[in-house]
This record gives structure tokens, sequence and C-alpha cells, in this order.
């Protein structure tokens, strides 16, 4: 959602960290374009205005760490004051009461509230381990309660049932004292919405309130919507009162002003993100990390966590014992490649990946999606489990009844059958811990007897290599042989092998299918 954004304020402050001195005129000339471009993302006039003027009073007055160029340092005073802006502390839903806490979803009609709701349980229930129960208080809305109750059903989580003729307020009495009832720790009310803002709707709202009493009342809103989400937030917060709220379709090309207006305008905090239709597409919004995005920083803090979420530690464990051994076959290839996709595939780990907004239209280009790792793994789900571990054994006419049965081409099962071999030659060196490059590597991986670093230590690393330092105390240190271009920031994604002057790690072919062309 952020990338036009990310963009254009990319291209600015670029321009800036190449001087090796800022004058006034300088900073005002920036200053000047960031308005402009913050405008152009639909951020509100009132919150750009004191933004511009925050950043230019401190980038006039700041002094330089002597590591540190004059436009380096204005990028970090404009990367702290979106922090700011999106509000300093990311908040989480808040969950201490007595229970069964109540949960109210708030918002216009169409704006993802059911979907929200739904994806709001799951979490609860799989991450937090709570028991929750979901009430649909929307009897305008044709197939509203059915729906929350197919979406309960698809996830095993209760929903209330549904009884004809009962009005909103009824319905959420009725809800809580299920909850109280059947021994729940939460129940989410979802309440109906309006294709816009009126009275009705904000009355019902209020009743509701009023009878539930509600711990948290979520204003879940579309972030495509831009400034009318704002006084969308304005108008339910003094009507109803907000404690938080929940921006949907984050994974959409809107221009991403209302994210930054929200939390200034009203003073809530976007505490929710939805970030895809799938119920796992939810999470929470960590003020520092979104800025770090839009200035194309990227968040290896979220990638780590986003990591240690979804890959099975024993099973990665297995596979990186396998590789240590040099027992790197196509059937642990197709694991990583199925983890890569369960993470949100290429382009969800790219845009966490620092620098790579930079390289989007290079990107676009070359043809990079996530249905490259479909052809792949269908590719090796065309072989036999022999072939799979042997594919030295893979012959002309093997290889086109492979290629056939994955409606691909030859071409594309070679350049899988190199890449395998580039990976397999590059995990038996990391894992015989000799010395040279990768040595290293392997002990940051935790290949040569070190462990995987933690969040925290990606987050000190991250921070230091934001500032132009190596690694941080406690991490392995790098090889003497590895080359200077790896050793500050991270690597660039391995396989971007099409794009111009983009180095990747020693050994890698990179992403499947994504050789030079010949």
């Amino acid at each position: 959602m952020f990338d036009n954004l990310s963009e254009k304020l990319g291209g600015i402050l670029d321009r800036l960290t190449r001087r090796g001195a800022l004058t006034e005129a300088d900073v005002d000339a920036a200053m000047r374009e960031v308005r402009r471009a913050l405008l152009e993302a639909d951020v509100s006039l009132d919150v750009v205005r004191s933004f511009t003027d925050r950043v230019r009073e401190q980038a006039i007055g700041a002094t330089v760490v002597k590591s540190v160029t004059p436009g380096q340092m204005v990028v970090k005073i404009v990367h702290d004051e979106l922090v700011v802006t999106l509000g300093s502390d990311g908040q989480s839903i808040d969950l201490n009461a007595v229970p069964p806490v109540a949960i109210m979803m708030v918002g216009l009609q169409g704006s993802g509230k059911t979907t929200t709701t739904a994806k709001l349980a799951r979490r609860m229930v799989q991450r937090d381990k709570r028991k929750v129960l979901m009430a649909s208080l929307d009897i305008y809305r044709p197939a509203a309660m059915e729906q929350l109750a197919v979406l309960g059903r698809d996830l095993d989580i209760p929903t209330l049932p549904i009884v004809a003729g009962q009005k909103p307020a009824q319905i959420a009495k009725r809800a809580l004292e299920a909850g109280k009832l059947g021994g729940y720790d939460i129940v989410l009310l979802d309440t109906a919405g309006r294709t816009t803002l009126d009275e009705e709707m904000m009355a019902e709202a209020a009743e509701i309130k009023a009878t539930a009493n509600p711990h948290e009342v979520l204003l879940v809103a579309d972030s495509l919507t831009g400034q009318d989400a704002v006084n969308l937030a304005r108008a339910f917060d003094q009507r109803v009162g907000l404690t938080g709220i929940a921006l949907t379709r984050v994974d959409g090309d809107g221009r991403g002003g209302a994210a930054l207006s929200m939390r200034a305008v009203t003073g809530k905090p976007i505490k929710l993100m939805g970030t895809g239709e799938k119920t796992d597409a939810l999470e929470d919004f960590h003020p520092a990390r979104i800025a770090g995005r839009i200035l194309g920083m990227g968040d290896v803090v979220s990638l780590v966590e986003k990591a240690a979420a979804n890959i099975d530690a024993e099973k990665a464990a297995r596979t990186a014992e396998r590789m240590r051994k040099g027992q790197f076959d196509l059937s642990d290839m197709r694991e990583q490649l199925m983890q890569m996709a369960s993470m949100g595939g290429i382009s969800g780990l790219m845009g966490m990946m620092p620098g790579i907004a930079k390289m989007k239209n290079q990107i676009a280009n070359a043809g990079i999606d996530d249905k490259i790792i479909k052809r792949q793994v269908a590719l090796i789900d065309s072989m036999t489990r022999q072939e799979r571990k042997h594919p030295d054994i893979l012959k002309a006419s093997r290889k086109k009844r492979i290629a056939a049965g994955a409606g691909g081409k030859v071409e594309d099962l070679n350049k899988l059958l190199k890449m395998h071999r580039n990976m397999a030659d590059m995990m038996k060196a990391m894992g015989s811990g000799k010395r040279g490059p990768l040595a290293g590597i392997a002990q940051a991986m935790g290949f040569g007897g070190g462990a995987m670093p933690s969040p925290e230590q990606m987050k000190a690393m991250a921070e230091k290599m934001k500032s132009g330092g190596g690694l941080p105390e406690g991490m392995p240190s790098l090889p003497k042989e590895l080359p200077q271009g790896l050793r500050t920031g991270l690597p660039n994604v391995p396989g971007l092998t099409g794009l111009p002057n983009k180095p990747t790690l020693p050994g890698l072919g990179g992403f499947p299918g994504l050789g030079k062309k010949k």
C-alpha cells in the first residue's frame, strides 16, 4: 500500500544523502518535495504541515554524528517523525479485564468487519490460546449472520446461534450471557454497518455499547478510502468512543495516507492491519516497522517473527542436519519452497527486505512473482522418488516427461536443477566448516555449531546495519575474506541475477527460474 509514497520519499532522500554538506536551501527544497509526496499520498493537510515543520526544524539544527553524512541524518529524522505520526508505541488488543472480555467491531458496510472478526478470533484461539465466541449483530445485510457462522465452522470457532426477530442490543446481551455460561474468555461482537454515516447507525452502536459495555471498541476502516476514513474515525469516536483502529486491505494499491492521518487526527492507535483475504492475514501494527518499510529500510524483525510462526522447528532442524551432511536433495528443496510460500511468498518476503523498494520496477520487469514457487513445486512433484533423491540420473527423455507433466518447459527444469546443484554445493561448504567466506555465514545460520539468531539479535543487527555499522555484539563475526559489498547492510535477495549491479550471495543460483536470460 505504501509503495508510491515509498518510491517518492526514497528518491527525494536519495538525492540528499549524496551530498557531503546540506544548506538550509537544500533542506527547504527537500521538504517542499516531501510535502508534495505526502499530499499526493492522501495524507491530511494539517498532518503534512506539522510533519514537514518538525522535520525542517530538526534537520536545520541537527548535530551530525561523525560517521554519518548530513543527508543520512535527515533520513533518520524523517524516519523518527514518521514513527511519531503513526504513533510511537505499537499497541495491541487489551485483554486485561474480567472474562468474558467483550470486543465490539464497528465501521461502514463493506469495510471488512465480519472477515476481520473471524481473523481476530482465529489469532486469539491459535496464538493466545483463548476461548472465543463470535456473535453477529447485523440483522440488516442479507446472510450477514450466516457469513460469520460459515467462517466459524471453517475455523472451528463457536458462533452465537441465530434467533430471528431479536434487536442488536438484545443479541449483544444474549452473547455476553452465553459467554459467561460457556466459560469463554472473549466475546467478539460484529455490528452492522451502513453504506454511509447516518444517525440510525450511530444510535444503534451507542445502544449496543451501553448494553455490552465492551472493553475494546475497534473501528474497522478500509485503508483504500483515503481521507474519508479519517472523517469516519472522528465521527465514530465522538459518538461511540473508540479504543483503537483496524486497517483492512493494507495489501491493496491505495496511497497509504489514511494510515498516516488517522492516528494523528484522532489520537487513537492503529492496532491491527489486514494484509490479505485469508483468515491468517492479520498483523499487529508496529509504527517503527511500517516507517522502515515506507523508507525502504525493510522490516527484518517482522521477517524473523513470520519465520518463527510459520516454520516447523523440528522439520527445520532435520533439514539443517541433512544439509550439514551434504544431503540436500530435491525433496528438501521442495520443503524450503513450501515454507517460503507459507511465509507470504516472494512478494511478501521482498516487502520486508531492505532496499527492495527501490528495485520494484526492475523486479516487476524480471517477472518475479509467487507463481514461480508453484511452478517449481509442480516440477518436483512430477518426478519419481528416486529422481528427487538423485537428480543426476535424469536424461533428456525423462526431462521432457517431467516438464510436460508439470505443464512447463525443459529449460525451466534445467534452471531448477542448476539452482539445486548450486544450493547443495553451498550447503556442503557451509556444513563442512571450512575456513573461507561461507564459514562465518554458516555459523550465523546455525550450521557451524552456532545458534540461529533470535528476533532480538536480528533487531539489533537491523538497527546497526541501518546506521552503517557492522554486526552487533553477540552475533557471530563475519569472515575477513567476505567481499566488502556483503559487509554493510543485508545481502541482496539471492537470485535477482537479472538486475544490474546487484551482487548475490556466493554459490546461490537464485530464486527458481531466475537465472540470466540466454
